[in-house]
């Protein structure tokens, strides 16, 4: 039996505070679907400490991540608590999230999701992240092994982290199944009062950031014939994150009925949402994968996004790819699918098939696999 001690940290911190990221689903799909893959035994841990609080105690505590990760960087050593926590207990540790220890005699895989962090540094928030992007780089260089979630993020990893190809392998993400199956007529009805959602709309799904964006959908949007703004307005669902004042401000605004801002739409709902649209609006400046893209297409929903980094990789020939900078191709590819019904009819069928080809289960099964890979028994 392999015993694997799975970070937990940032799904736990998640679901304290009410709201699961890209990294919290990740995990919560892993630690569901490893339990079903065979001769596997998951352990989560978590760390504590300021920067991660707990929601509750795990089955293995793992002490202060950054006390051990400044004490590591001074003095080379392994993270002492957590080696302490986890050696004799498991054969393997994954760190899900950006949380990546040195532990004594026990190999590392760390999932990197992207590298955006370093190569836009203008796109990120947090504070001190000159010293915490610098914390990350040298804490990825413990890892064993590392997974990430597109070929794209694989180059970048090699490119800002300086990690040989060799030691990186590629794990795509897995769509739900629930996003596969019919929202019932009852779910859509009271999502489209709830909301006051005409016949059509466009969607646009994402925390408002910059490198989500937004400014250019709504300046697209602006761009169609008013009286198609106002039969087919733009939706955006999701919070406000942070250098988004102006679309905040547009959006609140409303722009004459032709713009809707949902804020935060929970998981019962984004799925009837998403599925009544006309489109997903997702043309992104840069992203490590692009979850929402396979999302619409199981919900059987035409999708608009972009010919850059992963987004290409993912969608394949199953939506419509415009230059993510270029408002005028982001009009035309809106049009298009309003104008013709026979290719949002053809990229429905694409979308659907091209979602079933990723799975949790087979995200897990290849997970397994890089295991087995690390401790030599595959």
């Amino acid at each position: 039996m392999m015993r694997v001690a799975l970070g937990t940290t940032v799904l736990r911190r998640g679901l304290a505070q009410g709201g699961i990221d890209g990294i919290g689903n990740y995990t919560r799909a892993l630690l569901g679907q490893l339990a079903q893959q065979a001769g596997v035994r998951v352990l989560p841990f978590a760390y504590s400490g300021p920067d991660a609080p707990l929601a509750a105690d795990p089955p293995l505590r793992a002490g202060d991540f950054q006390l051990q990760a400044l004490l590591a960087l001074l003095s080379g050593a392994a993270f002492p608590a957590t080696t302490h926590a986890l050696k004799g207990r498991v054969d393997l540790v994954h760190a899900t999230d950006h949380l990546i220890p040195s532990v004594r005699g026990v190999p590392v895989v760390a999932t990197l999701m992207d590298a955006i962090p370093l190569a836009h540094p203008e796109w990120v928030s947090y504070r001190f992240k000159a010293i915490k992007n610098a914390l990350w780089r040298r804490s990825a260089r413990w890892a064993t092994h590392v997974i990430t979630i597109s070929s794209h993020a694989r180059q970048e990893l090699v490119e800002w982290f300086g990690i040989p190809e060799p030691r990186i392998s590629v794990t795509p993400l897995g769509v739900d199944e629930r996003w596969f199956l019919p929202p019932s007529a009852a779910a859509c009805a009271r999502v489209r009062a709830r909301h006051a959602l005409p016949e059509r709309f466009f969607v646009f799904v994402g925390t408002l950031q910059p490198r989500k964006n937004l400014g250019r959908v709504i300046a697209a949007h602006r761009a169609l014939a008013p009286a198609l703004r106002r039969e087919v307005p733009l939706v955006v669902a999701g919070r406000a994150g942070w250098g988004c004042e102006a679309e905040v401000a547009t959006l609140a605004e409303g722009d004459g009925g032709t713009l809707r801002w949902l804020r935060h739409v929970p998981d019962e709902e984004l799925q009837p949402l998403v599925s009544m649209a006309s489109a997903l609006v997702f043309p992104s400046l840069h992203e490590g994968f692009g979850l929402p893209v396979l999302e619409a297409f199981a919900a059987g929903t035409p999708v608009i996004t972009s010919t850059t980094t992963s987004l290409p990789e993912v969608a394949g020939d199953a939506a419509l790819l415009v230059d993510p900078r270029d408002e005028d191709a982001i009009a035309g590819a809106m049009l298009a699918l309003i104008e013709t019904p026979a290719l949002a009819q053809a990229l429905r069928s694409k979308g659907r098939t091209r979602a079933a080809g990723f799975s949790w289960a087979r995200t897990a099964a290849r997970t397994v696999d890089i295991y087995r890979q690390v401790l030599g028994c595959g």
